[in-house]
C-alpha cells in the first residue's frame, strides 16, 4: 500500500570497501583462469549488479549474481543479448580465498535474464563463508555469507530487517548503515522496488532521482528496474554483507493487487494482469537469491516457506498478495464496514492458513517469526469515538487474523513475533488475543520496519499521531523516520533496536537508535530495553 499519486487520499501520515575492491584480491589458479579470447571480447564489467545470498539452511546457502554490462538497457537484458555465458564460482572459508572449499561452473542466458543461482549443499553448519563470481574476464565484488547453525543449536542470533525502499525517494544510505551491523541474517519484508513511471509517486519536497522507463508491466520493464535499483552502491553492500530471506508485497507487481484483482479494473497501464504479475514475479526470481523451489510457473509463484536458525528461530515467510480475497471497503482509507469481519476472507488464503497453523504445531524453536508484508494488529486511524482502519492490511481481514493468533495459541507456541514492513514507519505493538476486548491477553510481540527511502525524510512525532495512539493502547512505539530494526534472538529475550536515519534526501546522513525493547522468553509483551 502507498501514497498513490493517482488518488486524492493520502494513505500514509562489512563488506563496503571489499565491494568496491575485491576485484584486487589475488585470483588463484584452479578455478578462475583466463577464459576464451572471444568471451573477453566485449568491453564493461558484467557485475554492476553485485552479488547476494540467500535461502540459508544448516548446510548451504544460495548464491546469485546478475550480468548486467549495460544495467539500463532497455530491453532488460542489461546489455547482454541473447548471448549464454559460462560463470565460474569459488566459495572459500576466507575472505582472502586461500582456503577455497567450492568451486564450479553455472551457465546462464537470456531465458534467465542473465542470472545465476548457485544452490550449495554439504557445508558446516553454523559457518561463515565468502564467495565470488567470475566471467568475461572479470572478478564480482566478495559476498559475504553464513549457514544456519546444527537444528539442535540455541546460538544467538543478530538479524536486520527492512522494506519499502522507493528509488526516486531518498538515498538507500539505510542500506550502507545496515551492512555496517553485519548482521548474521537480513529479511527483506516487500516493497524492494516500485513501479512507477518517474515523477508518478511525489514525494515532499521533491523527488531526489528518477525511474528510467515507463511503469513496469513487461518482463523486460520489471528486469530494467530491478537492475537499476541494484546500480545503487549501497544496496549492494546490503546484499553483499549476509544472507537475506524475502517476500515481495505489492509494489513489485502493482499497487494494491489482491490475487488476481488488479488495483485499478480500467488501469491506464492495459494488459491482462495474469501477464503482468507473470512478468513481475519471473524477474523478481531472477534478481533475488531464492531457490529454484521459488522459481514462478507463469503466474503462480511458490513463495511462503519455513527457514530455521538452529532452536533459536523459526522464520515462516509469508506471502499476503498471492492468494488474498480482494480488499473490503472499496480499499477506502481510512474505512469500515461489515466485509471487514468477513468469516470467508483471507489475506494469506485458506491453504496458507493451514499451513501456518501445521508450522506453529510442529515447531521447536524458540521464537517463531512471521516474516510478513501489512500491519497485523488492529490500528484505528481515527481519533476519538469514530473508528477506521486499513483495509489493504489484516485489519480487513479480522476473522483470518483472529484465525491465525488461535492457531499459535491452541498450538502452545512459545514465543511468536510478527515482522512487518508496508507502512513507512517504525511501530511496536503487544499483540492481543482480540483487539476489541480490553481484557484479552497479550499473545504476540509485532515489530514493524519504517522504510529505506519510501516517504522520503519524514517528520517527528505529530499531536494527530498522539491522538492515534491514545486509541491503540497496544502499540508501544510510532516513529516516522527512515531506517530498519536490528534485532538480537538468544535464548532467553529478543531485543530489537528502532533504527533510524535524520534524512534520506541527500546522501550520507548517520544512524542512531530511536527506541528498544526486550521481550523475554515465555513472558509476551515489549518492555523497554
Amino acid at each position: 500500500m502507498t501514497v498513490d499519486a493517482r488518488t486524492t487520499t493520502d494513505r500514509r501520515s562489512v563488506l563496503l570497501a571489499g565491494v568496491a575492491a575485491s576485484a584486487a584480491l589475488a585470483v588463484p589458479t584452479g578455478l578462475l583462469t583466463a577464459p576464451p579470447a572471444a568471451a573477453s571480447a566485449r568491453r564493461g564489467d558484467p557485475f554492476t549488479l553485485g552479488v547476494a545470498s540467500g535461502e540459508p539452511a544448516p548446510d548451504g546457502v544460495v548464491l546469485w549474481t546478475r550480468l548486467a554490462v549495460d544495467p539500463l538497457a532497455d530491453d532488460g537484458l542489461g546489455g547482454m543479448g541473447e548471448r549464454h555465458t559460462d560463470v565460474e564460482w569459488e566459495l572459500a572459508s576466507d575472505e582472502r580465498f586461500r582456503r577455497v572449499v567450492r568451486r564450479g561452473v553455472e551457465t546462464t542466458g537470456p531465458e534467465l535474464g542473465h542470472s545465476v543461482h548457485v544452490e550449495l549443499a554439504g557445508l558446516r553448519p553454523g559457518h561463515e563463508y565468502f564467495y565470488r563470481f567470475r566471467a568475461d574476464g572479470a572478478v564480482s565484488p566478495v559476498g559475504r555469507t553464513r549457514t544456519a547453525p546444527p537444528p539442535t543449536s540455541m546460538a544467538p542470533l543478530t538479524m536486520c530487517f527492512a522494506s519499502c525502499s522507493q528509488f526516486e525517494h531518498g538515498f538507500f544510505t539505510a542500506y550502507a548503515r545496515l551492512a555496517e551491523e553485519e548482521p548474521d541474517l537480513v529479511l527483506h519484508l516487500g516493497d524492494y522496488l516500485y513501479e512507477y513511471v518517474a515523477d508518478d509517486y511525489v514525494t515532499q519536497p521533491d523527488n531526489v532521482r528518477d525511474h528510467v522507463g515507463p511503469e513496469t508491466t513487461t518482463l523486460a520493464g520489471y528486469r530494467q528496474r530491478h537492475a537499476q535499483y541494484k546500480t545503487d552502491a549501497d544496496l549492494r553492500a546490503a546484499h553483499a554483507v549476509a544472507p537475506w530471506l524475502v517476500v515481495f508485497d505489492d509494489h513489485e507487481v502493482e499497487n494494491n493487487w489482491a490475487d488476481d484483482v488488479r488495483e485499478l479494473p480500467l488501469d491506464p497501464a492495459g494488459g491482462d494482469f495474469a501477464d503482468r504479475r507473470a512478468a513481475a514475479f519471473r524477474a523478481y526470481w531472477e534478481n533475488m537469491p531464492l531457490r529454484a523451489a521459488q522459481r514462478p510457473d507463469g503466474p503462480d509463484m511458490q513463495l511462503y516457506r519455513s527457514v530455521g536458525w538452529g532452536r533459536t528461530a523459526a522464520f515462516h515467510m509469508l506471502d499476503t498478495r498471492q492468494y488474498r480475497s480482494d480488499q473490503p471497503c472499496d480499499d477506502a482509507f481510512p474505512a469500515t464496514c461489515d466485509a471487514r469481519d468477513d468469516p470467508a476472507a483471507s489475506l494469506p488464503g485458506s491453504e496458507q492458513e493451514r499451513w501456518l497453523a501445521d508450522r506453529f504445531a510442529q515447531s521447536r524453536a524458540r521464537w517463531d517469526v512471521l516474516g510478513q508484508q501489512v500491519f497485523f494488529s488492529q490500528v484505528d486511524y481515527v481519533p476519538g469515538e469514530a473508528r477506521g482502519f486499513n483495509p489493504d492490511a489484516w485489519d480487513g481481514y479480522t476473522a483470518s487474523r483472529d484465525r491465525v493468533v488461535d492457531s499459535w495459541v491452541q498450538a502452545g507456541t512459545r514465543n511468536v513475533v510478527v515482522l512487518t514492513g508496508d507502512v513507512h514507519a517504525h511501530w511496536a505493538a503487544d499483540v492481543k488475543r482480540r483487539f476489541d476486548d480490553p481484557g484479552s491477553p497479550v499473545v504476540g510481540t509485532e515489530l514493524v520496519s519504517t522504510s529505506i527511502t519510501s516517504g522520503g525524510d519524514g517528520s517527528e512525532t505529530t499531536e494527530d499521531t498522539a491522538g492515534q495512539l491514545a486509541d491503540n493502547p497496544h502499540i508501544r512505539l510510532f516513529d516516522n523516520r527512515r531506517g530498519y530494526v536490528r534485532t538480537r534472538f538468544t535464548a532467553d529475550e529478543l531485543t530489537a533496536d528502532f533504527r533510524v536515519l535524520p534524512y534520506v534526501q541527500r546522501p550520507g546522513a548517520p544512524v542512531e537508535t530511536r527506541a528498544s525493547f526486550v521481550v523475554e522468553d515465555r513472558r509476551p509483551g515489549l518492555n523497554p530495553a
